[in-house]
């Protein structure tokens, strides 16, 4: 007959017991999965984040255990994403701005064969320390240049055996990874957040942040332009408000003829032309 359990590893007691009580401490509550994601990726965000973010690897039945007891707003909806291998982020960011600075920390990483190059890879010239052998038709199958010299495979000049875009093969992954050439930029994004008991999905979290920057600074200048037109002064607008204001003053002066100190020179050439033409076309005048 099958008993009940009533002891547990200390590690998942743990896990239980954190999972109980972050959600009470942090407003924000994300969740990354973890199946593309590489634990070289995580170390770094873990330090860089460290004094904000709480990251709490998790085994989805321990965490569903956990979290469907508390009441928290909008917890319940949460557990329907925790499949599979997943990593919660307890934080008081906003998930918006956390997507963000995920975004920024991307890292260089090894290639693995299908993996998309990021970059050109330039593989340079140089002594490759690998002792001849199977390795010189890889390389030759990879389409490096390569030569034996003192014992050692040496790559005869620079080449660019992938492009950006293109797929890593097998065996030219292996090879970058012997020469420690990183092709494949990767970085870790939200696959979900809770925030004071809104869901946000993946694609509700993506912030185009140079779009929203160039977007704001049309919004400015249109604004500075708008607040010109009606003369509605600011210190930021004030200056050209009052040159535009002196450049219609001296038009309206010069086109009316009233003489200022400033305008008497334009009102005088102006007057000189008109006189000028219509005494041309006196003297071609012929009386009918």
């Amino acid at each position: 007959m099958h008993e009940n359990r009533t002891t547990y590893p200390k590690r998942k007691a743990q896990m239980y017991q954190q999972l109980q009580e972050l959600p009470k401490k942090y407003k924000v509550i994300s969740l990354i999965r973890m199946e593309k994601v590489r634990s070289t990726q995580i170390l770094p965000l873990r330090k860089i984040l460290k004094d904000d973010v709480e990251f709490v690897s998790i085994k989805d039945k321990i965490a569903k255990k956990a979290l469907e007891q508390l009441d928290v707003p909008g917890i319940k909806e949460l557990l329907v994403d925790l499949t599979g291998q997943c990593m919660f982020m307890f934080t008081n960011m906003s998930p918006f701005k956390l997507n963000v600075l995920l975004a920024k920390n991307k890292i260089m990483m090894n290639a693995r064969g299908g993996d998309i190059a990021s970059i050109d890879v330039v593989v340079p010239e140089k002594n490759t320390g690998i002792a001849p052998g199977p390795m010189l038709t890889e390389f030759k199958e990879a389409g490096i240049p390569t030569k034996i010299d003192q014992g050692t495979i040496w790559i005869a000049k620079d080449s660019t055996p992938v492009k950006k875009g293109e797929v890593i093969g097998e065996k030219l992954a292996s090879i970058l990874g012997k020469l420690d050439i990183k092709p494949v930029e990767a970085g870790v994004s939200l696959h979900v957040a809770l925030e004071n008991g809104l869901k946000y999905a993946a694609d509700e979290m993506l912030i185009d942040v140079d779009k929203i920057r160039d977007e704001f600074a049309q919004a400015h200048q249109e604004a500075v332009s708008l607040s010109i037109e009606v003369a509605y002064v600011t210190p930021e607008n004030i200056s050209q408000i009052l040159s535009k204001a002196s450049q219609y003053a001296r038009s309206l002066s010069v086109e009316s003829g009233f003489m200022t100190d400033e305008t008497r020179e334009q009102i005088l050439q102006k007057a000189d032309g008109q006189a000028r033409a219509l005494a041309g076309q006196a003297e071609g005048y012929t009386p009918a």
